[in-house]
């Protein structure tokens, strides 16, 4: 296939001499520290932290599932209870798109909001993320708001997130994913994004369907698994907070496929999602990631599940590289002893993910990639890593041979 040499060592030499840059850069970026309160139904306690804030009027943002599930009533009542005054944005049916997120500020602009709840998923965390921060620029169209970096003067309004599912970590993520006008999903960095509580309620994650918890489970794992291994610089909480990401989900995702009403399983997910979200802000993402999100547009297939089907064979595909970061994963999960050599204990790591997605039930996906994609494909994955400080930069044909692996009954043209 002529596409994978013309221009390939330039392309590859050019990612390979920047791969570091982007590590380099989101540690300029400030990020929130938050107030974590977690618990079973902690959510009641929202109308007294706005108290406590000094809040007169809030806007309450969910999505239309989570609404006609009642579960923003328990948030509603605790505001009355405090007597701080709200308005509620349920329109969320989708992705963030623009129109939904000017229709959110518009809301918060009438209605004086000084702060806003975000209770969703990534769709309406992300969504809530530009509405905060699009109020603080009320002169600027939504449209206007969609820049690589959006610098926000001072803070965006402050925000309260309460995660419902136990995955995307973007509760306390400085990005959102928005798709514009034309249809193409683009992430925006917010310089200022001001997130000043978490609630981590185990209540809203328990009733999920049991592909979703799945699903978002191996997503969160993808962000600690990589932030460990990514070739960043990061202070040592930050690198203790991944690994126990790690260890949590590996520990209590199986819990909660097999008992999804256990409390405590819930919780140590939500934390374990939590810390995904600080490893993406401090340490990024990398190939996994990226495989994920080209094949993922392509072929519409959902993110957890991209996540699922590229994580093993980029994992595998960097052991050499990645080989005693591995096997101090391994230690610190108690999957091997300080007395198992390297190689042994890196095993050991990728065989406990192997058995990890088994009992997920997410080894039986059927991968979608066709041989026909894989110029398209390719060039998507190498744009995107450029987005991360992966420990290794893949060439074209590295690529390749993992889409290569990945594609069923079609043989490479």
């Amino acid at each position: 296939m002529q596409f994978y040499r013309s221009n390939v060592m330039e392309t590859y030499f050019f990612r390979k001499q920047i791969h570091r840059l982007p590590g380099k850069v989101i540690h300029k970026v400030p990020f929130p520290q938050p107030q974590v309160v977690e618990g079973h139904q902690s959510r009641k306690q929202i109308g007294e932290i706005c108290k406590q804030c000094g809040y007169k009027h809030v806007l309450l943002v969910t999505d239309q599932t989570l609404y006609g599930l009642g579960y923003e009533q328990a948030i509603v009542q605790s505001l009355k209870e405090a007597e701080i005054a709200f308005t509620l944005y349920t329109d969320i049916n989708s992705e963030p798109t623009i129109a939904l997120i000017d229709a959110g500020r518009t809301l918060a602009l009438e209605c004086q909001a000084e702060c806003v709840i975000a209770l969703g998923g990534g769709s309406v965390l992300d969504t809530c993320k530009m509405i905060a921060a699009g109020v603080r620029m009320p002169n600027l169209r939504t449209k206007a708001l969609l820049l690589k970096f959006l610098v926000v003067p001072g803070k965006t309004l402050p925000m309260i997130s309460v995660p419902s599912t136990a995955g995307t970590g973007a509760e306390v993520t400085v990005g959102a994913v928005v798709t514009n006008t034309r249809g193409k999903k683009g992430s925006t960095v917010i310089v200022g994004l001001d997130v000043t509580h978490v609630i981590l309620d185990s209540e809203l994650t328990i009733h999920a369907p049991q592909k979703v918890t799945a699903a978002c489970g191996i997503d969160a794992l993808s962000h600690v698994v990589e932030g460990t291994v990514g070739d960043v610089m990061v202070d040592v909480e930050d690198a203790y907070l991944s690994l126990e990401g790690v260890r949590l989900i590996l520990q209590h995702l199986p819990v909660v496929m097999r008992d999804p009403e256990n409390i405590a399983s819930r919780l140590a997910m939500c934390r374990a999602a939590m810390y995904g979200g600080n490893a993406i802000n401090t340490q990024l993402a990398g190939y996994v990631h990226a495989f994920a999100h080209s094949i993922g547009a392509i072929y519409h297939l959902p993110h957890g599940q991209a996540i699922s089907l590229m994580l093993l064979p980029v994992l595998r595909f960097q052991m050499e590289a990645c080989q005693r970061k591995y096997a101090v994963i391994a230690r610190y999960c108690g999957l091997a002893t300080e007395k198992t050599d390297h190689q042994e204990a890196a095993e050991q790591f990728l065989k406990a993910i192997e058995d990890l997605i088994v009992t997920c039930g997410l080894n039986r996906l059927v991968s979608p990639v066709k041989a026909s994609d894989y110029e398209e494909l390719t060039r998507m994955i190498a744009a995107d890593s450029i987005n991360y400080s992966a420990p290794i930069t893949m060439s074209n044909e590295d690529i390749l041979h993992i889409l290569q692996s990945i594609t069923l009954n079609e043989p490479a043209s």
